[in-house]
Parts: C-alpha cells; sequence; structure tokens
C-alpha cells in the first residue's frame, strides 16, 4: 500500500449539503434556518453569555474580592527538592535542573529534610528552611529582589 491507495473508510464521509438549492434538494428556501428570527438571518452570532436579552448571569451576581495590584509571585522549591544537590544552590541551578523557571523570584520552603550542607541563595525563605538548611551546616543568603 502506498500513500496514493490510502483513502477514508467506506461510509465515513459524506457531501456537504448544499443549502438553499430549491425546494426539490430539500434544503431550498430557509436553508434549514427555520422562520424568521435573529438565528435566521445572515451575519447572525450569539455574544457570549448572551440570553435573549434577560440579564445575563455575569451581570445578575454581585462583584466580589478584588486583585491586590501588590502581590508578589514566587517560584516554590521545597527542601526535599534540594536533597541530591550539593555545593552552592542558586536560582540559575534550579533552572537548569527544571525546578522553577526562569526569571521568578524564589522562595525556599522548609517541606521534606537535607543531609547535605548546603549554600543556598534565594530571595526567601520560610522560618523552617532557614532552620534545617543551618542545622544542616549550611547556610542562606538572601539575593535582592
Amino acid at each position: 500500500m502506498k500513500l496514493h491507495d490510502l483513502s477514508p473508510a467506506k461510509g465515513s464521509r459524506r457531501p456537504r449539503k448544499r443549502l438553499g438549492r430549491g425546494p426539490g434538494s430539500g434544503t431550498g428556501k430557509t436553508s434549514g434556518r427555520g422562520h424568521k428570527g435573529q438565528k435566521s438571518r445572515a451575519g447572525y452570532s450569539r455574544r457570549l453569555g448572551f440570553e435573549g436579552g434577560q440579564m445575563p448571569l455575569v451581570r445578575r451576581v454581585p462583584k466580589r474580592g478584588f486583585t491586590n495590584i501588590f502581590r508578589k509571585e514566587y517560584a516554590i522549591v521545597n527542601l526535599r527538592d534540594l536533597a541530591d544537590l550539593e555545593g552552592e544552590v542558586t536560582p540559575e541551578i534550579l533552572v537548569e535542573r527544571g525546578l522553577m523557571r526562569p526569571g521568578r523570584t524564589l522562595k525556599i520552603l522548609g517541606d521534606g529534610e537535607i543531609g547535605a550542607a548546603l549554600q543556598v541563595k534565594a530571595h526567601r525563605f520560610s522560618r523552617s528552611a532557614r532552620e534545617k538548611i543551618e542545622a544542616a551546616g549550611g547556610s542562606c543568603e538572601e539575593l535582592s529582589q
């Protein structure tokens, strides 16, 4: 079998419906759109959330909450993810290892244990992470943001 021999399975494809081609075709006159009304007109396309002129749900429900424009997003890395690393740990090394994305601010959290003494450089540390790193003989250095 070659590429030019390939064809769809028998009965899996059917010809497209030719609309508005007279009464004999079965889809003449209104072309399957029914009679009159908004949906029968050319160019009709319903807006997302449109409910036929009724007040839409998104406007009936009250607004709630707000977005804090001063919020800082951190790339979170836990101590268990640092357990197999040695020596100095920087954001660049974590990006290479696929533990965080480049250009993010890094925060180290204290979930898990580490055995080796690591020199960890990050933008923020949780209290438990700092305690565990220093208890293992390592050091924590905060980078400026």
